[in-house]
This record gives structure tokens, C-alpha cells and sequence, in this order.
């Protein structure tokens, strides 16, 4: 297991936090109560989550080269320096769970950034809550986590029910348009996880209220990390239905959409879920076997056309990674990062508890949609910004499709590969 920290150290002169910085003012007079902020943190740089796991630490460090321009976080009129400390969690929650047992106990570190991956943040959450230690993670947003009524746990992440219903508004207009069939039938496969229970249910909540509309025909779950789906496939095969929904991690996508292309499957929407528009996927399945998947995310770089902080962001992390463009993972990553360092500054010290009723009472400008960001306790400390919608297009990429207000691009249904 490689769990050797990533370390970043911040003592440099101040400067500009680019146009994303918080103009936060200290609170209080009083001396800070240490000379150095430490953030604790793992993530899935190695397994089955990796790529995802890279992703989010390059977020991280976008947000650090930022936080360093400045010299560090303004605590109570002292500019402090920042250590950053990411452990290699492997992608599995028994490490997850010990390496954020020995940052906080061991290590002591000040604040904790989240992993990735509900299956992880769930249960190292706990570590976080039973120590009374600020956690905050853009890695998890299944309703297991944050109905728990916990106080030290927050997350960026909108809900997955709340994905679910979203696709299922884009796709209820499609159908109101008269672009899909009246009571049109739903092939629902998930996740065997919290994940994707709540997918599942924000589809299937909408499905009962539609007066027939839409009905489930295959409803029918999966193990992470899979390899032969072709039963379930089989299974959506033999139903007929007109809509394929899927909530999957990224690996399962890549397979089980495979798998799906072989077995000659077509359905007139296709979407699995937060994923479908991603440059690896598309690389390992061909462009051609990918156009018109639809999927729901939490941001998008077009959002640059809209708002000036995200423009900020996607501009400087091309600057940093070689022109290339961020996804939501690096998005949310960053964007977590950027709210702790908020919070601190804004509580003016470094007392936990501080901290963490200024996270509870947050309202920050955002580069997410809707463009702010909150964080109460009336959801469980999880965000609510809205979903963004986007399908692969021939010839122009992932363009979003929903909300009007914020689309690039008209939609497509349905799929026009199926005969």
C-alpha cells in the first residue's frame, strides 16, 4: 500500500488569490494559536478510483497554488502558512477509515479534506464527527452520509436523488414534445450502494408521480468493480424498454457500456447517470459508441461562458495542466478546498468549533451552478445546487442541455443510432 503523504508547504510572500479569492475579514484581535495550518486528507490515488482520485487532487492542488500566492490563510490579521497532507487511501474504506484515524489522532492535523467515493466517505465521516474535527469533502452525496444528523461533516456534492430527478425532468419534456413514446418504459439498473439506492429512488419518485407516463420494467441492481453484466444486460434485453437508466462509478460505466454496444442494445435515451461525457471513457469505448449518452452532472466548464468565477477557474487550471480542461471532478475538488479556506478566514481563528459554525452558516459566491454556495444544517450540511444536464453530440462534445438558461446545445431524443 503506498500511503506516503503528498505534502505541500506554503511560506511565501502574500499576494493575490486570483479572482477567485474570499475577501474574508479576521474576526477578533487576538494572536492565532499556531504558527502552521495543518489540512489532512486521502484520496483514491491508487485502485479501482484512481483516475477519479488524481482528478480531485488536482483540484486540491489548483486550490494550494492559489492559497499560495497569498502566503497562506489571514487568521485573525496574521497571514499563516498552509501544509497540505494527502494519504493514498487505495480506494478502500478500511484504509480510508485508519488513515483518517491516524491523521487526526496521530497527526493532529487541524481540518480534514474528504475522500472520494460514498463508499468511502461514509464510513471515514465517523472518524471525523466522533473527534470533533471540520470535514469537508466534494467526493460524496449519497443521503447515507448526510442524514445522520452528524454537525462536523459537510459536503459540496448535491444529492443523487436530486441527479435522478433532474434526467428525468430533461427526459419528461422530450416525451411532452412528443419526441418519445406515451407511457414509455424504463430499464432502471444501480449500483449496489447508498449511491445508487438514491439514484434509484429520485428516478423511481418521479416515475410514480408521472399518471403512467413512465413505468419500471427492469429495476435491478449490480456489485461495484464489475466484470460480466451480460445477465443484466440480458435482462433489459428482453424487457423492451425505451430507456436505458444506469448509475455507475466510472470503471462500471466503461465495462458495462461495453458489454451494452456488443449485445447490439439501443434505447431511445441512454444515460448512466454522473457519467457519460468523460474524455477517458469516450477514448477506451470510440466516440461513436458514446454520441447522444446523456448524463447529469454537478459542473460543467461551459460554465465559463456564464459566470466570471468560473471562467477564473477554468482559465487558470489550463494555465496550470497544460491546456487542458477541467471536469467536475477538479471542480468540485477545488471548490471544496476553496470554501474550508473561507471558513477559516472568516471564523478568525482556529478553533474547531468556530470553524465549524462558520461552515454551518456559509453563503459564498460559487463557481457551481446557481451560483452561490450554502451549506445548512437544515440538509444535512450538503449542498443543493442544481444539476446540469449534457448529452455527447457528434461533432460537438458534451454541450449542456438543461437548464434553458444555462444551455449550450439542444438536446437530442431520441437516439438516433436505434433503428
Amino acid at each position: 500500500m503506498n500511503s506516503r503523504p503528498l505534502r505541500i508547504l506554503l511560506v511565501v510572500a502574500a499576494g493575490a488569490w486570483v479572482a477567485l479569492g474570499a475577501s474574508c475579514k479576521p474576526k477578533g484581535d487576538a494572536a492565532p494559536e499556531k504558527s502552521q495550518i495543518t489540512i489532512g486528507g486521502t484520496l483514491p490515488l491508487t485502485g479501482s478510483e484512481a483516475r477519479v482520485g488524481g482528478f480531485f487532487k488536482e483540484g486540491y492542488d489548483l486550490a494550494m497554488d492559489e492559497l499560495q500566492k497569498r502566503g497562506g490563510l489571514k487568521v485573525a490579521g496574521k497571514t499563516i502558512p498552509v501544509t497540505l497532507n494527502v494519504l493514498d487511501d487505495t480506494s478502500t474504506a478500511q484504509t480510508a477509515v485508519s488513515l483518517a484515524d491516524r491523521l487526526v489522532t496521530s497527526d493532529k492535523v487541524d481540518f480534514f479534506l474528504g475522500t472520494y467515493g460514498t463508499s468511502l466517505v461514509e464510513p471515514q465521516s465517523r472518524i471525523a464527527e466522533q473527534n470533533q474535527i471540520p470535514y469537508i469533502t466534494g467526493g460524496g452525496a449519497a443521503t447515507a452520509i448526510w442524514s445522520k444528523g452528524y454537525k462536523w461533516i459537510f459536503g459540496t456534492l448535491a444529492p443523487v436523488e436530486l441527479l435522478g430527478k433532474t434526467l428525468m425532468v430533461w427526459i419528461d419534456e422530450q416525451q411532452k414534445a412528443g419526441k418519445l413514446p406515451n407511457a414509455a418504459k424504463i430499464a432502471l439498473v444501480w449500483e449496489n450502494t447508498s449511491h445508487g439506492k438514491d439514484f434509484k429512488k429520485g428516478v423511481s419518485d418521479f416515475v410514480a408521480k408521472s399518471n403512467g407516463a413512465f413505468t419500471i420494467v427492469v429495476d435491478e441492481s449490480f456489485e461495484l468493480n464489475g466484470k460480466d453484466f451480460s445477465a443484466l444486460l440480458g435482462k433489459v434485453k428482453d424487457a423492451g424498454a425505451d430507456i436505458f437508466l444506469a448509475d455507475a462509478h466510472l470503471p462500471d460505466y466503461i465495462t458495462m457500456h461495453r458489454q451494452y454496444v456488443g449485445a447490439g442494445l439501443c434505447h431511445k435515451v441512454v444515460s448512466y447517470g454522473a457519467r457519460g461525457s468523460e474524455k477517458a471513457a469516450i477514448d477506451a469505448l470510440g466516440k461513436e459508441n458514446t454520441d447522444y449518452v446523456l448524463s447529469g452532472v454537478w459542473w460543467n466548464a461551459q460554465l465559463a461562458l456564464k459566470t466570471p468565477l468560473a471562467k477564473a477557474f477554468v482559465e487558470a487550471f489550463k494555465a496550470k495542466f497544460g491546456g487542458r480542461e477541467p471536469e467536475w471532478y477538479q471542480a468540485l475538488a477545488y471548490e471544496t478546498a476553496r470554501t474550508l479556506f473561507v471558513a477559516i478566514e472568516k471564523a478568525g481563528t482556529l478553533d474547531k468549533e468556530a470553524v465549524r459554525a462558520e461552515l454551518a452558516k456559509l453563503k459564498i459566491e460559487s463557481l457551481l451552478p446557481g451560483g452561490t454556495l450554502e451549506l445548512p444544517e437544515a440538509t444535512g450540511h450538503q449542498a443543493q445546487n442544481v444539476f446540469i444536464v449534457q448529452q455527447n453530440l457528434p461533432d460537438k462534445g458534451s454541450p449542456i442541455v438543461y437548464p434553458k438558461d444555462i444551455a449550450t446545445a439542444e438536446g437530442i431524443a431520441p437516439n438516433p443510432h436505434c433503428k
